[in-house]
């Protein structure tokens, strides 16, 4: 599973979905631990609560990702007609330009960035339109997107399995998910060049933050 993920979803996609997955159910969980019963009845409806919302989400999130694609090919596919449409060489070169200059002037020169362009400008013109449709690629993301959302439950999950006292469950979850973020912030900092202790502390702020957010507006 996790080389499946890991093939599928790129390091800020990966911790996204599982930071937003920890937000989702720690929202439920404190929704619903104010009212929440007494006793074994009590767990079920947490445990169902938990695993359901994150169920729900995963797959809301793992086709989100699937339309994402669609509509980043169907933007290329745009951009792709309207340099071949353009009036002139210069105009494409300049719509070109526009659409990488960004990405690739911090790395080369003029001249050298020049020349790619025109070899991508001769490139586009012989090749055909760009497909738009679903690939395979997309429902491989959004079912690895909808497994991250999932498991990410399994936190939250796991003392109301153990212990039979609901709200005290509903603690040692509590506890556990807002640990999770701070965890999520570590793996960041590993690809962002920051203090690990710093973008913790921010991830979990940021995360409890959210969650007061969803809770205020209604869940």
């Amino acid at each position: 599973m996790r080389a499946f993920i890991h093939k599928h979803l790129d390091p800020a996609g990966r911790l996204g979905e599982v930071l937003f997955g920890l937000i989702m159910v720690l929202t439920v969980t404190l929704t619903a631990g104010l009212t929440v019963s007494e006793g074994p009845e009590g767990v079920r409806e947490l445990l169902v609560a938990a695993i359901g919302c994150n169920i729900a989400w995963g797959i809301i999130d793992g086709m989100m990702y699937v339309m994402d694609g669609m509509f980043e090919r169907g933007r290329r596919a745009r951009i792709v007609g309207a340099i071949r449409s353009a009036p002139d060489e210069p105009a494409a070169l300049a719509m070109v330009r526009e659409h990488l200059d960004d990405d690739l002037s911090p790395l080369a020169g003029t001249q050298a960035c020049d020349a790619f362009y025109r070899g991508v400008l001769a490139n586009l013109r012989g090749t055909e339109q760009p497909k738009t449709g679903v690939t395979k690629a997309d429902l491989l993301g959004g079912l690895a997107c909808f497994w991250l959302v999932f498991l990410s439950c399994i936190p939250a999950v796991i003392p109301f399995l153990i212990f039979d006292r609901p709200r005290f469950a509903l603690r040692v979850s509590n506890v556990l998910l807002v640990a999770m973020p701070f965890v999520v912030g570590l793996k960041w900092a590993k690809y962002t060049n920051t203090s690990p202790l710093v973008a913790g502390l921010t991830m979990m702020l940021i995360g409890l933050a959210l969650v007061g957010v969803a809770i205020l507006l209604g869940g």
